[in-house]
């Protein structure tokens, strides 16, 4: 099977696109990490090609995902023929948003 090429506009820190990288991970996918937040070309370049600023998006054989998690790259890879399941564990959740996204439930004890 061909590798694919990846190309990957994320942010260096975030739930979404650690998910992301997860996957790339699991199936041993070489793949371009671009930084979105520390690179301003790159995070033009995004927005240019998908439209829209929300991130992951994640180019794959020049197929455009965008405001993806994880998960959704995955199951569009096995979709695809991209990849075939491994059975492996990712090694970070694959469906999560950025720590700061996460509703807090307010506890109070009385």
């Amino acid at each position: 099977m061909d590798k694919p090429s990846i190309i990957a506009y994320m942010k260096p820190s975030c739930g979404w696109s650690q998910g992301v990288r997860s996957v790339m991970r699991k199936y041993d996918l070489s793949f371009e990490d671009r930084d979105i937040i520390n690179d301003p070309v790159q995070r033009q370049e995004m927005i240019q090609k998908t439209g829209q600023m929300l991130q992951p998006c994640v180019e794959i054989n020049g197929n455009m995902l965008t405001d993806v998690s994880g998960e959704e790259v995955e199951a569009y890879m096995l979709a695809n023929k991209i990849v075939v399941d491994n059975n492996k564990e990712a090694d970070a959740p694959t469906n999560q948003p950025c720590a700061h996204e996460i509703e807090q439930k307010d506890i109070s004890f009385r």
